[in-house]
């Protein structure tokens, strides 16, 4: 209703989703590039297709991902693409969501 949403500390559900996307097409690309050198598939068109449909399609979510952090990042007055980057971002305070363990 205040029109805040949580601030997370990690991959908000979203951007977690993406990861899991991204980590999988970047799985099939691998397999399927290794198909393509394989006796079974050499020249297949399908494999080969299928290699670059994937290929195609991590770029765009890839483009995808960066641009969505770039607007949380106006959103939430924090620079996401540089936490990418370096892998540091301020500290949670007050109702910013931390999925880290707690040291103890």
């Amino acid at each position: 209703m205040a029109r805040r949403e949580p601030r997370y500390i990690g991959h908000n559900p979203a951007g977690a989703i993406m990861m899991l996307v991204l980590m999988a097409l970047v799985a099939g690309l691998g397999i399927t590039g290794w198909m393509m050198g394989s006796d079974q598939f050499w020249g297949e068109p399908w494999v080969e297709e299928l290699h670059e449909t994937l290929a195609n399609i991590i770029i765009g979510a890839a483009v995808l991902h960066v641009g969505a952090a770039i607007v949380e990042s106006v959103r939430q007055r924090e620079n996401m693409p540089w936490s990418m980057i370096t892998g540091y971002k301020r500290a949670a305070s007050g109702s910013d969501i931390d999925d880290a363990p707690a040291s103890r």
